[in-house]
């Protein structure tokens, strides 16, 4: 197990009348309420301002993949595990959930349309074959912890808060563990490999977005974000954020947002091209590959709480 730093999390965790802290601190009756800004969000942004654009506000559709669907598979199977009492928290009750969050997920017809051959295209793998991928997924969950020795504050638990400026931050987390010492613990399950050492800052980003947001509404610095990576070999990846890196990091979200706004009112995001761009749904709408995009949506955006910004006409 790769640790930025060491475990602090480790007495069984507490329930929520445990939480050490403060009460959340009274937000400014007269900040405004703008549009929401979460982690994928702004990791959108930094990736390339018209992607964002395209998701946000636009809203274009984009296709499901296999390897997104196995993952929301994944992920379902770990937070229904731990509904069960902790001494049935097994591999073999794990396994035992995919069928029925399967069952769930293949009520949408574009999630089965995956598996059928599209002429062109690699043909897809067989649902035998996918689902038992999934299993080894979770399988690998076992060997980075135990289960049986947690007991979990939150599950895909919403985390906002609104900041002074009126920037309002939103994620969901996929597990909040609290310790009796009130030590906050935020764990995120990953079913891809872990990344290299160059890219550990890129994937911390959204734990910290998380540890920001808590630590505005708690009072509390996390102890430990932990990054569960579930596919390749197996691994976590630990970190312990301080204060004042948390402000700083809230100052990197604010000028992200001030260049959102600035996007908006002049109705201009900039395609960024990079080799993220070959998973991209959207390239025919996109300059870089030849592509136009759609006039912007001002009713849209105006739907989106955009309304209050000048819009400022291009030439």
């Amino acid at each position: 197990m790769t640790a930025l730093h060491p475990d602090p999390v480790s007495a069984p965790p507490a329930t929520s009348a445990d939480v050490a802290g403060g009460p959340a601190p009274e937000q400014p009756a007269s900040a405004p309420r703008r549009p929401s800004l979460s982690p994928s969000r702004a990791a959108d942004f930094k990736t390339c301002p018209l992607l964002y654009r395209f998701r946000t506000i636009d809203r274009l559709p984009e296709r499901k993949s296999l390897a997104a669907v196995r993952g929301t598979l994944v992920h379902a199977v770990l937070e229904k595990l731990y509904d069960l009492p902790a001494p049935e928290r097994t591999p073999e009750s794990a396994q035992a959930l995919l069928a029925p969050a399967w069952e769930e997920l293949s009520a949408d017809p574009a999630v089965t349309e995956l598996f059928t051959p599209v002429e062109g295209e690699e043909a897809p793998p067989s649902l035998e074959a996918w689902l038992a991928s999934a299993g080894k997924l979770v399988e690998s969950y076992f060997s980075l912890e135990d289960p049986t020795r947690i007991q979990p504050e939150g599950r895909e638990q919403l985390v906002e808060v609104t900041l002074p400026d009126g920037l309002l931050l939103r994620g969901f987390v996929d597990r909040l563990d609290v310790a009796r010492n009130g030590a906050l613990r935020v764990v995120d399950y990953k079913t891809g490999a872990m990344p290299r050492e160059a890219f550990e800052g890129k994937a911390l980003f959204q734990m910290k977005f998380y540890a920001l947001v808590l630590w505005r509404t708690r009072g509390v610095v996390a102890s430990q974000l932990k990054l569960i990576y579930l596919g390749g070999s197996a691994d976590a990846l630990t970190y312990a954020p301080e204060e004042g890196e948390l402000v700083r990091f809230e100052r990197t979200l604010q000028a992200i947002w001030s260049a959102i706004e600035r996007a908006v009112s002049t109705q201009d995001f900039r395609p960024n091209r990079t080799r993220l761009c070959d998973w991209c749904d959207h390239q025919a709408l996109c300059p870089s590959f030849g592509g136009t995009p759609p006039p912007f949506p001002a009713e849209a955006a105006a739907a989106a709480g955009w309304a209050t910004l000048p819009v400022v006409e291009r030439d």
